[in-house]
């Protein structure tokens, strides 16, 4: 594999050649003209790499930095030479990569450790590689594996779990404060990125109702109506806050937004009913003197940012959970390949059994005319339940053999102990990619 990330590559470099999704039938297509056999473009905000199979040699590895580098010009107009380009990029091969992968896929090689959403686009993008034809078995078995790891790591490891954003941290805490915030209502202030994804983390949540406040009226409205909310200004602030529960805010606003005798007409009117208050703006955006009024809670950024450290040293020692899990698919895979020099030996044995059993149940038959059809498929079915457990065990031991190093001493005892005449597999076509 050869590729670039958020940890090799500045962000200029990484937009340049991020593939949009429209693009990426275009972008896999152009596979087809390189020395590859197999090949899978992963294509993120944070990371652009390509999984290959048939890079025998310095040149293919060559063919696909030309082809990163053309990526660039192609979708945004700006060809980056290869002596640019080398310095950002990584190359891993044989099982580094299959490992690479598997880390990726279980959120171990993500800018926030332990996210989910790369899985859905590591998915993705086998997907589009199937539809595209450029996958053969190999990466089939790969990627279908990666998944897998992904969906080991969550579901047995704690690694996804623990809010590590503070916007997220927020909610969270919110969510553990009213056990639940189904059926209620919040109050989101500030209209930019950190309140878009505070509103998203709240309706996942399941609020029932909120209200977005922004200095302009346009930004508040372009976000209430993305999510279904409604808009105010920030001087009618006040008149909202006594119907709602959580107030998130994160403005620019110089000076306090909401005040101490806002929140505590509000609370007055709420009649017992407690406000949760997240001020995770800096400069503040909320009076600290809130914090004083009975029924009313108050936690800044620095609360928050505590429980997100917390959140991450959690991860962190759940990361090594996901280690354990990659490293036992990393010897899977390593398995399964081993196994796949003696599948040839194994369908000719099994080739070769099959046919005498049809000679013989044939022969059987043509000597008893008067079999009716159901005691001829009872004798069918009794030979080939008969010859699977006879091959079961050496093919069994076959694999075993191979995946100990030996299979050159597996093939070439089956091959004469059962006169078996091996033939040569056809070559790939040069130049294309294997269908």
């Amino acid at each position: 594999m050869i590729g670039l990330n958020y940890k090799t590559a500045p962000v200029e470099v990484r937009e340049a050649l991020a593939v949009p999704g429209a693009a990426i039938p275009a972008a896999l297509a152009r596979f087809h003209a390189l020395p590859l056999a197999e090949a899978v473009l992963l294509s993120t905000c944070n990371r652009t790499e390509v999984y290959a199979v048939g890079l025998d040699d310095a040149d293919a590895m060559g063919a696909l930095v030309d082809y990163l580098s053309r990526l660039a010009e192609q979708w945004h107009g700006r060809r980056i030479k290869r002596a640019e380009l080398e310095p950002h990029l990584y190359k891993h091969q044989g099982l580094s990569a299959v490992e690479h992968l598997f880390r990726v896929s279980s959120g171990l090689d993500s800018m926030v450790l332990g996210e989910t959403q790369i899985l859905g686009q590591v998915r993705d993008a086998y997907r589009d590689a199937t539809q595209a034809e450029t996958v053969g078995k190999v990466l089939h078995q790969l990627f279908g594996q990666a998944i897998a790891v992904g969906k080991r790591a969550q579901s047995e490891t704690r690694i996804g779990q623990n809010a590590v954003s503070v916007s997220y941290a927020a909610v969270e805490l919110a969510r553990k404060v009213f056990q639940s915030l189904e059926g209620r209502r919040c109050l989101a202030i500030g209209a930019g990125e950190t309140a878009k994804l505070t509103v998203k983390h709240l309706l996942a949540s399941g609020v029932k109702e909120f209200v977005v406040a922004n200095r302009t009226i346009e930004r508040a409205d372009n976000l209430a109506r993305e999510f279904g909310g409604k808009a105010i200004q920030l001087h009618e602030i006040p008149a909202y806050l006594r119907e709602m529960d959580v107030v998130i805010s994160s403005t620019g606003a110089p000076g306090y937004v909401v005040t101490r005798q806002h929140v505590q007409e509000a609370v007055r009117l709420r009649r017992g009913r407690p406000i949760f208050l997240f001020d995770i703006a800096v400069p503040r955006d909320l009076d600290p003197e809130i914090a004083k009024i009975e029924g009313a809670f108050l936690y800044d950024i620095d609360d928050l940012q505590a429980v997100v450290n917390a959140n991450l040293a959690e991860r962190v020692n759940e990361a090594r959970l996901v280690e354990r899990i990659v490293a036992d698919e990393v010897d899977k895979f390593r398995s399964w390949v081993a196994t796949q020099e003696v599948v040839p030996t194994i369908k000719m044995l099994r080739d070769k059994v099959e046919a005498i059993r049809e000679q013989e149940v044939a022969r059987a038959f043509s000597r008893l005319p008067d079999l009716t059809d159901r005691e001829r498929a009872i004798v069918e079915a009794m030979t080939v339940t008969l010859v699977n457990k006879i091959l079961n065990a050496p093919t069994q031991r076959l694999k075993g053999m191979a995946d100990e190093g030996i299979a050159n001493q597996a093939i070439e005892t089956v091959t004469r102990l059962f006169d078996l005449h091996r033939t040569e597999v056809e070559p790939a076509k040069e130049g294309g990619v294997a269908r």
